[in-house]
């Protein structure tokens, strides 16, 4: 309804001691591309932001180049959200960062219970060289299964320190482990934010591109779809989070049958449908795997299936 404030989206970002989660925040502040970024961690010491990115510094807040912020939040997380939501400019999107040893899914449930915080997604950053060994630890191997248990994408970091072979047993381990998550490889984290954050699509919608192909990063690959006529959002929804399709992040508006737009994105196997901010007129999805290449000819026929 007009006047209503807009949710505030809410990535939290787990993985075990030394798996990359600093080096993966630093990354995304860094190309937050105009994105204001709020980070959330339990003490500023468990997440040093790089120097360099840092304008000024109080008690409790880190101002960052380009409007981000990050704040410590101790053992009151919910306090903080609270504090973050009275904020006269608060960020456009916000990450929560786990301690090395914390469960994703506890911070997320966390966050449910403020109505005006919505989970964009859970990601879990594993060092693909530790992470077989890890899993079969009889101290940590449940604290490992868990937090992989809740990520909407999973995150193999460090992939240039191991051979084919390790990163093939691995993907194969995280499959039978958390068979719902997508899996994307990297090195010192570098994954494009509109990969991992809904917000981060959103440029996509202003630029002047019709339905094709969008190339951003070389291992990843976008494309938009026009969805001229209604559809049913819950059921296209579904079927773009499927693993068949293997894509890691659907966004965008699309007309239904009762005359309105509704927002739609999925994050891994996780899907939501809510109405539009704005009624926009006109309806589209922008569709990215980190596998290309996208099945554009399946993608448009789900969409004419659902109309």
């Amino acid at each position: 309804m007009a006047g209503e404030p807009q949710s505030l989206p809410v990535t939290v970002i787990g993985g075990y001691l030394g798996a990359g989660k600093t080096t993966l925040i630093n990354h995304l502040l860094r190309h937050a591309d105009g994105l204001r970024l709020g980070v959330l961690v339990n003490d500023f010491g468990e997440l040093p932001i790089d120097a360099d990115l840092i304008e000024s510094q109080d008690d409790n807040v880190i101002s960052i180049t380009g409007g981000c912020m990050c704040c410590s939040y101790g053992s009151d997380l919910i306090a903080a959200l609270r504090d973050l939501d009275q904020l006269p400019s608060p960020p456009d999107h916000l990450l929560i960062e786990t301690s090395g040893v914390g469960l994703p899914d506890a911070i997320a449930q966390s966050v449910r219970l403020i109505p005006r915080f919505t989970i964009d997604g859970v990601i879990v950053v594993a060092d693909t060289e530790t992470l077989l060994k890890q899993g079969a630890d009889t101290y940590i191997k449940d604290t490992i299964e868990r937090q992989l248990h809740a990520a909407d994408i999973v995150i193999l970091n460090k992939a240039d320190l191991t051979d084919e072979e390790t990163r093939s047993e691995t993907r194969r381990w995280l499959t039978g482990m958390a068979p719902d998550c997508r899996v994307l490889e990297s090195v010192n984290a570098e994954i494009p934010l509109s990969v991992l954050l809904g917000r981060g699509l959103d440029p996509l919608f202003d630029r002047e591109h019709g339905a094709g192909h969008i190339h951003e990063h070389a291992t990843h690959e976008a494309a938009i779809f026009q969805v001229d006529g209604p559809v049913a959002p819950e059921a296209l929804a579904e079927h773009l989070a499927s693993r068949e399709l293997n894509l890691v992040r659907t966004k965008g508006f699309v007309p239904a049958s009762d005359g309105r737009l509704y927002t739609l994105q999925t994050v891994g196997r996780r899907w939501s449908v809510s109405p539009a901010p704005m009624q926009k007129a006109e309806g589209r999805i922008v569709c990215i795997t980190h596998t290309p290449p996208i099945d554009a000819e399946r993608i448009a026929g789900i969409i004419s299936a659902v109309s």
